[in-house]
């Protein structure tokens, strides 16, 4: 699968791997965790946080998409992406000592910005290397083994460990597989 893809590109899968998992973890019970464990949480404070999280996302992302866009090569683009993978690392962790629902908005809010920050700078990359003879092959790789395998081995295993174990272990075990993966981009460098 991985045989003749250049390194940019394999490096970018494989991290997103272990990234998407790292969030794919808990997605499926958050609504619970936010029900359970959140003062005062309802269907209508996901859905306010869910909303906290685009909203911030989708006016800050087209900005610093055209910031980025400003500075020649992609040692911006880089680093954007690199920072903000890990940052978003912490997002599992703040979810912890979130115990109100302004704190959710608050994390989301944040979560949502980094984001804006890391989803343009990714494209461009990805972009940039993608081989031009595979180019609809290893967009479907990222979206096949880093997005789909990623997130049903994850999501499978989040349900299982808040079972068994809770939420903080989940959260703990998210947030570091982000933070590690942050540190396999650099490979990208």
């Amino acid at each position: 699968m991985f045989k003749n893809i250049n390194k940019v590109i394999k490096t970018i899968v494989i991290t997103d791997f272990f990234y998407n998992s790292a969030f794919a973890s808990f997605a499926p019970v958050f609504a619970i965790f936010i029900t359970n464990r959140v003062h005062g949480g309802t269907a209508s404070v996901v859905g306010l946080a869910v909303s906290a999280y685009w909203i911030v996302k989708s006016i800050f992302q087209l900005p610093i998409a055209r910031f980025l866009d400003r500075t020649d090569g992609e040692r911006d683009d880089y680093w954007a992406m690199t920072a903000g993978y890990f940052l978003t690392g912490f997002i599992p962790l703040a979810y912890l000592y979130v115990s109100e629902p302004w704190h959710l908005y608050l994390v989301n809010a944040v979560y949502g910005l980094i984001m804006a920050w890391v989803v343009p700078a990714w494209y461009s990359i990805f972009t940039r290397h993608v081989d031009k003879w595979r180019i609809s092959f290893e967009w479907s790789l990222e979206s096949v083994f880093s997005v789909g395998m990623a997130t049903a081995a994850a999501a499978a295993l989040g349900g299982y460990l808040v079972d068994h174990f809770g939420f903080e272990l989940l959260f703990l075990a998210s947030g570091i597989t982000a933070i590690v993966s942050s540190f396999m981009i650099l490979m990208v460098r």
